[in-house]
């Protein structure tokens, strides 16, 4: 059996928002989720014990701004943040607002549906503009 090429590497995994040399953040076309994101290491790794201390603490950062980003531009009733790698052995954390009135809500948004769920709009401009305006003070204080 010949392993397929990771689409983590392959791809960038989504609408590209950030990236620096350790990781990207993408937003991720997932229907009924808006804002759903990724950070996702730009080197093929499958664990965070396979990075060394100060970039395990770097995308944690990542991961962190960027909830915090979504909290203060979406407003959602809660962030969900997963770091599965079953499927895709490439270390990359979910960072997925939440509604109470989603499809899902309150299973994870991988279960079955339990409802119809409403579409949200966002301004993905603005969304893109604050985590890059987080992202980079996040950058320039490694520096």
């Amino acid at each position: 059996m010949t392993a397929s090429p990771c689409p983590l590497c392959a791809t960038p995994g989504g609408e590209l928002l950030w990236q620096s040399a350790l990781y990207r953040v993408v937003l991720v076309d997932e229907p009924g989720y808006p804002g759903f994101c990724r950070v996702i290491l730009n080197q093929h790794l499958a664990e965070m014990t396979e990075l060394a201390s100060e970039d395990r603490v770097a995308i944690m950062n990542a991961v962190w701004a960027v909830e915090e980003v979504l909290r203060s531009e979406l407003s959602p009733d809660k962030i969900n943040l997963a770091s599965l790698g079953n499927v895709v052995p490439h270390v990359h954390w979910h960072v997925i607002p939440r509604w109470l009135d989603d499809r899902h809500f309150p299973a994870p948004i991988w279960a079955q549906p339990m409802r119809e769920g409403h579409d949200k709009a966002i301004d993905t401009t603005r969304l893109k503009a604050a985590l890059a305006s987080r992202l980079l003070m996040l950058e320039s204080f490694k520096e």
